[in-house]
């Protein structure tokens, strides 16, 4: 199975109608995915599309990359793996007091 980066969509797609833009033209889809925001649920204008067995991932990139849908020029190619994002989102732990430096528990003005 080969999974396919498509971008340049327009916001009004979702998975379904990704799907069956693929399937209309005759492949095989084992799944196809609008990605969007997680605070608004508004498509972020791209998505992922996996082709199943018998899928030509080329022939797919070269029929669908530049195709107009919607009034805009999709962008196609072989999705590459998702980097690493890091560990954790890092920020002070320290539960907002800041600033305590020790000391005798005196404050001076």
């Amino acid at each position: 199975m080969t999974k396919l980066y498509v971008g340049n969509l327009s916001f009004g797609m979702n998975d379904e109608s990704l799907q069956q833009l693929f399937v209309d033209k005759g492949y095989p889809v084992s799944s196809a995915r609008v990605i969007t925001d997680r605070e608004t649920g508004r498509s972020r204008g791209f998505g992922f599309v996996e082709l199943g067995d018998g899928g030509d991932a080329t022939k797919a990139i070269g029929e669908f990359n530049g195709l107009d849908v919607d009034g805009r020029q999709l962008q196609v190619n072989e999705a590459r793996p998702q980097e690493s994002r890091g560990g954790g989102g890092g920020g002070d732990r320290s539960g907002g007091r800041g600033g305590y430096s020790g000391g005798n528990g005196r404050r001076s003005y």
